[in-house]
């Protein structure tokens, strides 16, 4: 069976994940630049695979993306609706701190190839307007995980109802499918996971409030996975939940993979150091199209 088709008789992912306690610290994928383009037929497997995309435009698209080297491409739609006349296409930057997005509208999707999209990701200086509120992309990408399609649906209606309009959008892949539901939070770039309806209005109540739901915390996109499980560990610990309340200043490695972080918070100057250690878990089926076990990462963290 390819890894793209759909064996129905396998226990969802997301749920052998839970009952295996699989944590959600450090799985927060590599992005600092996104390019949000709004279509609302069918996504395929791969967004760049999408009909809209047809002919050069896709390959181009799709190598000025891999220029950049830290760039995702995720199709969005508005819960509820489908293909419309004109193409919204969001696009900013994902640093860690200053954070920014802007908007345009399109009136189809070729237009994509008259854009400068690498300086437009550079530098988020282009066309559109500024993005004033948060965008909170729900992965609801079916045909990629069938974890995605149930766990994304219900966290899509469940934020729909308690947010205002334009906030929440339907995203694909964002990454790590047996995290289902997930939510990244722009423009900060925060990951989260196992989000169900009971769980979002505490997360959004949360980040309303410039804090992080450490529960359903997966990381930052801007941070490499040992510096995600540094930070959820002192977070953890401290119980310094704020969106600013540490600052990272540096990663040592000290040997394959082994590294100490350091972290100092914002408020009081107490640095914090930990020893983070890649460990490897037992041999998964790790999304529901996997036809191969594969170990999944963790990382032990031990305050110095």
């Amino acid at each position: 069976m390819s890894a793209r088709e759909l064996d129905t008789s396998r226990p969802l992912c997301a749920e052998a994940a839970l009952a295996r306690g699989e944590p959600l610290a450090a799985t927060a994928s590599r992005v600092r630049r996104w390019l949000l383009v709004e279509y609302g037929g069918q996504w395929p497997y791969e967004p760049l695979d999408a009909t809209v995309f047809a002919g050069a435009l896709g390959p181009r698209l799709g190598e000025r993306l891999r220029e950049l080297g830290d760039a995702r491409l995720c199709l969005v739609k508005r819960p509820g609706e489908g293909r419309g006349e004109s193409v919204r296409v969001f696009y900013g930057t994902t640093p860690g701190r200053g954070g920014r997005f802007r908007q345009l509208e399109l009136a189809s999707h070729g237009e994509l190839d008259d854009l400068d999209l690498g300086a437009m990701l550079r530098e988020v200086d282009g066309p559109g307007e500024p993005v004033t509120h948060p965008l909170l992309l729900v992965c609801t990408h079916g045909v990629r995980d069938r974890c995605c399609a149930k766990y994304g649906q219900e966290l899509c209606k469940a934020l729909s109802a308690i947010t205002p309009a334009g906030w929440v959008w339907q995203a694909s892949h964002v990454g790590g499918d047996r995290f289902a539901g997930n939510l990244v939070v722009l423009p900060e770039g925060l990951y989260f996971g196992r989000v169900g309806r009971e769980e979002a209005p505490r997360l959004l109540a949360s980040y309303l409030e410039g804090r992080i739901d450490l529960p359903c915390f997966r990381g930052r996109s801007a941070y490499p996975f040992p510096v995600q499980a540094a930070e959820a560990d002192i977070r953890e610990r401290t119980g310094l939940t704020g969106l600013w309340d540490l600052l990272h200043v540096r990663t040592d490695r000290l040997e394959d993979g082994v590294w100490e972080v350091g972290f100092r918070a914002e408020v009081s100057g107490v640095a914090h150091r930990v020893r983070v250690e890649r460990r490897l878990g037992e041999p998964e089926l790790l999304t529901c199209r996997a036809e191969e076990p594969r170990r999944p990462r963790h990382f032990a963290v031990t305050p110095l």
